[in-house]
């Protein structure tokens, strides 16, 4: 430690109010620390944790709540519920009038063209989700802030019970599905399990009785650009596309201005959006959302999360994460495989993780094969007598072979500052993968040492390949769902998995910032334990 930067960024989540990372609550994410010594990191960490409760106890934390104050756990819960509170039609369209729904055990296929009082009843059917209906967001009852993972909210970790609004299909619904244009749009990079989702929604919407859905060509640009066309789409158009990676419609980062998206669906009678995409792309569609009630029109605009990064606050998962750790499999055992078979030879793959480094540490713990796992959130050093490269010639003079493994966004501090940003806005990062493999040659040369480094790159190769079975099934559910939330009169919201349930959140608490891997919970532990890599 003794070689890092004078003052190095920690970027770490050090007390929670809910789930992976509640951002009202979120306290000291950003702190400048000065690392002195390798022993001093432990307790340089429980202190900070420390620090940041008593900055707790002065200020009140984001939301002002005064914890001298008796009655401060009601108040934070109803401040809670009310923050989580989801948007419905009837908050902006008091006299919406609500239909019996037309999903029902009765109806598993499209409902006839004539509607008029012809909704199909199914009182006696259980299916439905009440709108009363919670998910628990947070379930371990942490006793100790120190506690490994701990997300507490007050200095005392004092539990609080925290709820979030169940997803599935109400027996009320606020849309005539004849009346009904449904749109899909996929924004930003592709990821496993695109065309599964458009798949299920298509499915979906036409069980409800909708006749009329389109998809969006790539991304927001297609509600601005004259020349792509709205694609229809039906179940025989989207039958297999599943078997397929990649989007059906296609995807693009950036987008035109909000008003010329809400005035695109205006004139083409849109009065629901699904939209697929990460934080950015949620942005746009709560903007949308906001555009839309403002100028008084009935639409629902409905988010499901596309990150293959699994970097979205208060979910357990998003798709295409499992695919990707189970396709990074083949990258790390070839890399094994070149550096086991060379000559003191190393092996270096760079996975995704702009700035979670999720994808890496599962991966890692998965393979087995993993020496050296470096993420985002937790900062390191190449030189030095306690860093990755004096590391890496302790396990060639004691293995023969090692493997590293590298998330994108790990390391930006040792590379070259690039200034540039991608349509989306996103800053575009310096290739550490390149980086290490170059500063690796040249320290092994340096030392007179022979080191054979391969680097494998399999980013897009995994971005680019179909759902596995598991990313298959969470796909259906968060599409069928989107649907559901739509109907029932939702928008502004997006669908998770939250504590292996499913349900609906207020797109503004889930995009806030990152989710990122807290260097003390017990899964970066295990990683570290299964890697056998010192503190770097």
């Amino acid at each position: 430690m003794e070689t890092l930067s004078p003052a190095m960024r920690l970027v770490a989540p050090l007390s929670y109010g809910g789930g992976n990372g509640d951002p009202a609550k979120l306290v000291g994410l950003e702190s400048y620390v000065k690392y002195k010594s390798k022993r001093n990191m432990k307790k340089m960490r429980i202190q900070m944790k420390a620090e940041t409760t008593e900055e707790i106890k002065k200020s009140g934390n984001n939301n002002n709540i005064d914890f001298s104050d008796p009655d401060w756990k009601n108040k934070y819960e109803e401040e809670f519920e009310e923050r989580f509170n989801i948007p419905h039609l009837t908050h902006t369209f008091p006299d919406a009038v609500a239909y019996p729904s037309t999903f029902c055990l009765r109806m598993r296929s499209p409902v006839s063209e004539e509607f008029a009082h012809g909704y199909p009843s199914d009182e006696e059917w259980h299916g439905y989700i009440n709108h009363n209906d919670r998910v628990l967001l947070k379930v371990i009852r942490y006793s100790s802030p120190t506690s490994a993972g701990a997300e507490c909210i007050d200095p005392d970790c004092t539990w609080v019970e925290q709820w979030v609004h169940r997803a599935g299909p109400r027996d009320k619904i606020y849309f005539k599905p004849e009346e009904v244009k449904a749109a899909i749009v996929t924004c930003g990079g592709l990821c496993p399990g695109l065309n599964d989702v458009i798949r299920q929604i298509v499915i979906t919407l036409e069980i409800y009785g909708v006749k009329k859905i389109v998809g969006i060509p790539f991304g927001y640009r297609g509600f601005h650009d004259n020349d792509l066309a709205e694609m229809p789409l039906s179940r025989k158009v989207i039958q297999n596309i599943h078997l397929s990676g990649g989007s059906l419609l296609g995807v693009s980062r950036g987008s035109p201005p909000v008003t010329e998206i809400v005035d695109s669906m205006e004139q083409r009678g849109i009065n629901m959006l699904f939209v697929l995409g990460g934080d950015g792309t949620h942005a746009g569609a709560n903007a949308i959302h906001n555009e839309c009630w403002k100028r008084k029109l009935k639409v629902a605009v409905v988010g499901v999360p596309k990150t293959i990064d699994n970097d979205i606050l208060l979910m357990d998962k998003t798709f295409g994460f499992d695919t990707a750790v189970e396709e990074a499999q083949r990258a790390i055992n070839s890399a094994y495989i070149e550096a086991h078979s060379a000559y003191r030879g190393i092996g270096i793959v760079k996975l995704m993780g702009r700035s979670s480094g999720f994808i890496a540490m599962h991966a890692s713990l998965a393979s087995g094969q993993i020496d050296i796992c470096l993420i985002p959130e937790v900062p390191f050093n190449l030189h030095g007598h306690h860093g990755v490269l004096s590391h890496l010639k302790y396990l060639l003079e004691t293995k023969g072979s090692a493997v590293v493994c590298v998330a994108e966004g790990a390391g930006q501090n040792l590379v070259q500052k690039t200034n540039a940003k991608d349509a989306s806005g996103n800053v575009v990062f310096g290739d550490i993968g390149v980086h290490i493999q170059q500063e690796t040659k040249k320290y092994f040369k340096e030392i007179g040492s022979v080191a054979d480094v391969k680097y494998i790159d399999p980013t897009y190769m995994i971005r680019a390949c179909c759902a596995n079975a598991s990313d298959g099934i969470l796909c259906a559910v968060l599409g069928q769902n989107a649907v559901h939330g739509a109907f029932a009169g939702y928008s502004g919201i997006t669908v998770g998995i939250c504590n292996t349930h499913y349900a609906y959140f207020p797109i503004p608490e889930v995009i806030s910032h990152p989710r990122l891997v807290d260097p003390n919970s017990r899964m970066w532990h295990r990683c570290l334990t299964s890697t056998g890599q010192p503190d770097f």
